[in-house]
């Protein structure tokens, strides 16, 4: 597989995970009562939004692939 096209999927990864920390974010606050359930629920959100945003930080940063 090139650099380029790994990239890619690295970057569809990323926003998957921006998809299901949003996703998650509207079920924590709109959806769901249990407290202890609904604070679990938006530090995992939270946690995959910070991940996605440095994935998609290095792979913009990297420069273009050679081809």
């Amino acid at each position: 597989m090139s650099p380029a096209l790994m990239k890619m999927w690295i970057s569809l990864g990323s926003m998957g995970f921006m998809f299901i920390s949003v996703f998650s974010i509207y079920l924590s606050r709109y959806v769901i009562k249990n407290r202890i359930v609904k604070t679990i629920l938006a530090i995992i959100a939270y946690a995959l939004m910070v991940v996605a945003g440095i994935i998609i930080f290095f792979v913009v940063f990297s420069g273009p692939t050679p081809e």
